[in-house]
């Protein structure tokens, strides 16, 4: 397999981008909005003794999923210590040699781990800028053991992650009028949650706007929890603009995925967000795509279904069916949802 990386590090520097890199031009990609930011959820009030404080970012959350798909949480508890070293540790996995890192060139969704390069090098049109490795945690964890500590690091970040992905969830539930543990209780996420945990490495490109990281695409599980290194690059589509997210320090970027759109019968929107390249150093995104065991059937809530008279907007489907059809087509915006519509 060849990546991105050995890419750019082979035989000196690297100054045009191969054709299949290309992707094709869009006026409406150009649209940016720097005027707009996406909300802030302040963790410590979720979890506060405070009714009232509780039932005020509840509220604020619940907005924030129905208008954005997206927000930005901070007083999270997650030490910094252990988001550094996790990125470190990232980076780390990304040095070793591609002999190495050869051995995990999974085929298969299911396959434990799997290192590997674009989305689907077998369907895509057009290559992304993008070398990736993606574990899964839970609730079977695996971890690549190179480099040395790598998996005990990973170990510990994931652990953390479905913690904070567990309270949100009760949020949310909160903020749609259901019972704190109605998605916990009805999907069964607990001690048999799926966890995906993404790496994504974005190397330096000599022609950044002619490529894209990752195309507009929406996630496929209930939450995915995002941290990156110091180079943004994330940008999330709201009112057919792009808005490139700056996250404050310290802080996690929360998405809506698919299963949760379905689940709240689209009350609650998984939103189209992509991954630019720049040209100065190799961005790194950790992505943690938190979800119902594989084998659970997700289906719209027929507390929201009855609501206004809705219809079921989605037909029921395990959350294995949905991830396979998705990893083996093309990353094509929203299309792996549309497979669902009633």
């Amino acid at each position: 397999m060849y990546c991105v990386k050995d890419l750019v590090e082979s035989g000196g520097s690297l100054q045009s981008v191969p054709s299949k890199y290309i992707f094709p031009e869009n006026p409406e990609d150009c649209i940016i909005s720097d005027a707009e930011t996406i909300p802030i959820i302040d963790f410590s009030l979720l979890t506060s003794a405070s009714l009232k404080q509780r039932s005020k970012v509840i509220h604020e959350l619940g907005t924030a999923c129905r208008e954005w798909g997206f927000f930005m949480v901070i007083n999270h508890g997650v030490k910094k210590t252990l988001r550094d070293e996790m990125i470190k540790a990232c980076q780390s996995f990304f040095d070793l040699p591609t002999e190495e890192k050869r051995d995990y060139a999974g085929k298969k969704f299911v396959d434990p781990i799997r290192w590997g390069t674009s989305f689907n090098t077998k369907v895509d049109k057009t290559y992304f800028w993008r070398d990736y490795l993606k574990v899964h945690v839970h609730p079977q964890f695996n971890a690549p053991q190179k480099p040395v500590g790598f998996s005990e690091i990973v170990e510990e970040y994931c652990k953390q992650n479905r913690e904070l992905a567990s309270e949100l969830l009760k949020g949310i539930s909160a903020s749609l009028g259901l019972e704190e543990n109605y998605i916990q209780k009805t999907l069964n996420v607990g001690s048999n949650s799926h966890q995906l945990l993404v790496i994504n490495s974005y190397p330096a490109c000599p022609q950044p706007e002619l490529v894209m990281g990752l195309p507009p695409h929406s996630d496929h599980g209930l939450l995915t929890i995002i941290m990156q290194n110091d180079l943004g690059g994330l940008q999330v589509q709201h009112d057919g603009k792009w808005v490139p997210v700056n996250p404050p320090p310290d802080s996690f970027v929360v998405n809506v995925g698919d299963q949760l759109e379905i689940l709240t019968n689209g009350i609650y929107k998984s939103i189209l967000h992509r991954a630019m390249v720049n040209s100065k150093a190799t961005r790194i995104s950790v992505g943690t795509a938190n979800g119902p065991p594989l084998d659970t059937v997700v289906s719209p809530a027929p507390e929201l279904v009855d609501r206004e008279n809705q219809p079921a907007r989605y037909r029921p489907i395990t959350y294995r069916q949905y991830v396979e059809f998705q990893q083996s087509n093309h990353l094509d915006g929203k299309s792996c949802l549309s497979h669902v519509f009633v």
